[in-house]
């Protein structure tokens, strides 16, 4: 099929899903279009990488003025809706404090401009959940910004791996392997896409199968279960090729939901703390998985097909804890570890460990206000499965993916990752005065 060809059809599809989820979400406004493309850019390719335009260490100039122009039009918007930031301030304490450490340790960054335009970013995700926060029916509005992305982003992944190889495809550094990273800018980077996508999609219709809600057409269910082949199809990735944590955080999530799904079956009570408690140990889990160099992970390495390193992982954690020991309680401001000096000395633009790369940027105090922050949306999440199963669940099944997910890739240090984007979203959920059924 000529690649023209194919771009048509592939547009001509997502056109239609979105439609189906324009009925399905009548009430939304248009302007909820705003966090929705604030979420494509954070789920895709910067805009310097798309256009080849350059970028340094600040990122693009493209990127910078595209987010400014959304952060404008969504306080625009918030202001003409007369949005009270008050209430939702003191209900989500944990993530004004982790945002307000974020801008006192640029004082002792090395980088303090490059690292307040860093964290101007995570003022501009915070913004934009709360502009979600401001719509008739939050909750509503959320899984319509969730659909929004996977409708667009995983048809197009297809596309362009298939189609337009020099976008979708990449090879290994150092292995010259082929992998498929399609509008991502990795393959883990694609694999967080598709887990994402893929336990969204089986909750959605798992949820729709029991009467929790409503086909806006006969074509609806199958649509979606083709778009939930696709994705699976790809996170499934070329022979040798494929994202080991992201299948390991997806086996995760789905475990977790179906054991939530048999205990509602069967009317248990889940007590008050199992998912906290799971949540706490899986972050002491991530931490000591670094400081023993994977000694932790030697039991699933050889399911997962990985070796004992990690893919290299293991050597990394060595050679960056001592630099993170040397200032473990504060770290090195926020932003400021990760520059084209330090990318050129490890030759990489992360430590492969979420948990790590906190410790980097804020320290051990950062990576306790970012537990208190996940442990805390557990708590409410758990709650929540008393007044509605079905988002509680799809929250609680998120955030033990993304604290599996950063044993071994790193997401957890910013809002600006697809992940955490997503969590801080169901996060100020917690205060919508409406739910969804």
């Amino acid at each position: 099929m000529p690649p023209i060809l194919a771009l048509t059809l592939c547009t001509i599809f997502v056109l239609f899903l979105l439609r189906l989820d324009r009925k399905q979400a009548p009430e939304v406004s248009f302007s909820l279009w705003i966090p929705t493309i604030w979420m494509l850019h954070a789920a895709s390719k910067p805009l310097g990488v798309w256009f080849r335009y350059g970028a340094n260490v600040e990122g693009s100039i493209l990127d910078r003025i595209f987010l400014s122009s959304l952060l404008c039009l969504c306080l625009f918007m918030l202001v003409r809706r007369k949005y009270d930031w008050s209430i939702d301030m003191k209900e989500h304490i944990w993530l004004f404090l982790l945002i307000g450490y974020m801008l006192v340790s640029i004082l002792w960054s090395d980088i303090p401009f490059i690292s307040f335009k860093r964290w101007i970013r995570e003022i501009i995700a915070v913004v934009m959940a709360f502009l979600v926060l401001s719509e008739p029916d939050p909750r509503q509005a959320i899984q319509s910004i969730f659909r929004r992305t996977i409708y667009i982003m995983i048809p197009f992944s297809l596309l362009l791996i298939k189609y337009y190889p020099e976008y979708g495809v990449d090879f290994g550094r150092w292995s010259g392997v082929r992998m498929w990273i399609g509008v991502t800018t990795q393959k883990n980077g694609l694999g967080r896409l598709c887990i994402i996508a893929a336990f969204f999609l089986i909750w959605s219709l798992v949820k729709r199968r029991r009467g929790h809600d409503i086909s806006v057409t006969k074509y609806q269910t199958y649509a979606e279960v083709l778009v939930l082949f696709i994705t699976l199809w790809l996170l499934k990735g070329p022979p040798g090729a494929y994202s080991a944590t992201a299948i390991g955080a997806f086996a995760m999530g789905l475990s977790a939901f179906v054991y939530l799904l048999w205990k509602k079956r069967h009317r248990i009570n889940l007590g008050a703390t199992p998912f906290v408690a799971m949540l706490a140990l899986g972050i002491a889990f991530g931490i000591a998985t670094v400081f023993l160099s994977g000694s932790t992970l030697e039991p699933v390495t050889d399911v997962l097909g990985r070796d004992a390193t990690l893919t290299g992982r293991t050597d990394i954690w060595l050679r960056l804890l001592p630099v993170a020991m040397e200032r473990s309680i504060v770290g090195h401001g926020f932003g400021g570890f990760w520059t084209n000096t330090t990318r050129e000395v490890y030759h990489i633009s992360e430590g492969h460990s979420g948990y790590l790369d906190v410790i980097l940027d804020l320290g051990f105090f950062g990576l306790m206000l970012f537990s208190m922050f996940l442990l805390s949306s557990c708590r409410k999440a758990q709650k929540e499965l008393d007044h509605d199963f079905y988002w509680g669940s799809l929250w609680i099944c998120y955030l033990l993916m993304a604290v599996v997910h950063n044993i071994t890739e790193s997401s957890l240090n910013t809002f600006t990752s697809q992940i955490m984007a997503v969590l801080l979203f169901l996060a100020v959920s917690s205060t919508a005065s409406t739910s969804s059924t």
